[in-house]
Parts: C-alpha cells; sequence; structure tokens
C-alpha cells in the first residue's frame, strides 16, 4: 500500500496521518532509519501526546502492510503487472519485472483511489499542511534505529510537491517512477511502459474490494 491508500480512512488526524506516511518516507530519506514494532511499542509511553499519534500511525502503516502483501489478491497483481513488463522490456536490459509490477500496484491503487476522490486528496494534504516536520523528525528518532536526520525537510518538499496528482496521467506517472529507478539505481523505463499503467488502472479497479483493508474500503465507499 502506498501513501493515499493507508490515509483515507484517517483524514481528520494529522499526527495519525504524517506516522502513516512514515515509514515511505524513510525509505526515501535514509533506507538505513527504519522503524520496528517493538522499538515504536517500547518507546511511545515517553512520547507527547502528538507523538503518540505518529507512533500509532506508524503501527497501523505496518499492520496494512502486513495484511496487504499477504492476500492473494496482492501475489495475483504483482505476478500480472510483472508479466506486462516482461513482455514489454528487453530481456537482457536486467530489468526487475517482480519489483516494477510490486511498486506500479501499490502507486496504481492510490491513482484509482485519487480519481475516485479527489476532494479527498485536497483534504488530506490541507491536514498535512497543519503538521510539524521538525516534530515528526524529533519523534521518528526516538523511535527508530538511527536518527530521522533530514525527515523534516523531506516533509516541506513532500507537501509542496504534491506529488501524488502525477499517479493519475502516464507522463508524469512515468516520470515519477524513474525517479524510483534512479534511487534503487536502476535503468530508467521507457515510455512504452505506459500500456502496463493503462492495463494495471484497469485490472486493479474492481479489485480494490480484495486489495485493501476493511477500513479502507469502508472509507471510499462513504
Amino acid at each position: 500500500m502506498n501513501y493515499f491508500a493507508h490515509a483515507l480512512p484517517w483524514l481528520d488526524q494529522p499526527y495519525f496521518l504524517a506516522g502513516l506516511a512514515v515509514p515511505d518516507w524513510l525509505s526515501v530519506v535514509n533506507r538505513k532509519c527504519r522503524v520496528r514494532p517493538k522499538s515504536v511499542n517500547r518507546a511511545t509511553p515517553e512520547l507527547s501526546t502528538d507523538g503518540q499519534q505518529i507512533a500509532a500511525g506508524i503501527l497501523q502503516h505496518l499492520d496494512d502492510d502486513r495484511w496487504f502483501h499477504g492476500t492473494p489478491a496482492f501475489f495475483e497483481a504483482v505476478g500480472v503487472l510483472g508479466a506486462e513488463y516482461r513482455r514489454i522490456l528487453p530481456e537482457d536490459a536486467g530489468w526487475k519485472c517482480g519489483f516494477l509490477g510490486h511498486i506500479t500496484l501499490e502507486i496504481l491503487i492510490d491513482a484509482v483511489l485519487i480519481d475516485d476522490h479527489p476532494h479527498h486528496l485536497e483534504a488530506y494534504y490541507d491536514v498535512m499542511e497543519s503538521v510539524d516536520g521538525e516534530l515528526v523528525e524529533e519523534t521518528v528518532s526516538q523511535l527508530s534505529t538511527v536518527p530521522a536526520e533530514n525527515l523534516a525537510t523531506f516533509v516541506e518538499l513532500y507537501r509542496r510537491e504534491r506529488f501524488l496528482v502525477d499517479y493519475l496521467d502516464n507522463t508524469q506517472l512515468l516520470r515519477r517512477m524513474n525517479q524510483v529507478m534512479r534511487r534503487v539505481e536502476l535503468e530508467l523505463l521507457p515510455p512504452d511502459v505506459s500500456e502496463v499503467f493503462d492495463l494495471g488502472r484497469d485490472w486493479i479497479r474492481p479489485r480494490l474490494p480484495d486489495l485493501l483493508p476493511v477500513a479502507v474500503n469502508d472509507a471510499r465507499r462513504s
């Protein structure tokens, strides 16, 4: 699951919302900085009220992902999208099509949800504007394996860029995907992979009930 899918049921809780985003933020800012349930639970009682909300959001994210990655629909979707990447991309290019299928699935779930609920995306960013990035960084540093340096700076960038909107447009989505490819030091994707994005959107939409936890399904139907 990606940012918006995690967030949809919790749009009225700023610091819980920030906590939901923390594991994904850390994957960009510092992949060595991890938040584990044991360390989060141990440190939570010493935190401020807002800090405890951040910790609770982190734990919710980890629970969501544990559920999501264990569903039959997840494995089926990654297989379908990975097969499409293998069909389009050169066999000798070193592409990691399973990895591509995984991240494309998560992004396209967000894309479908945003397409269906654009006003909720606006609400999401409005609530995020009220979050103190310095508090998030300080709190996460108490919960993580190493200090969450530069996290506050990234929170500000995240709010300013609003890149979730780009998931709705294939050209912009390809640009965002290639940012990921650079970060993990893989070859850039060619424009042809827009075919995967189109197929993925159509494939995912009717299967959302099987790809989303109960709370997210309830929120998208409300």
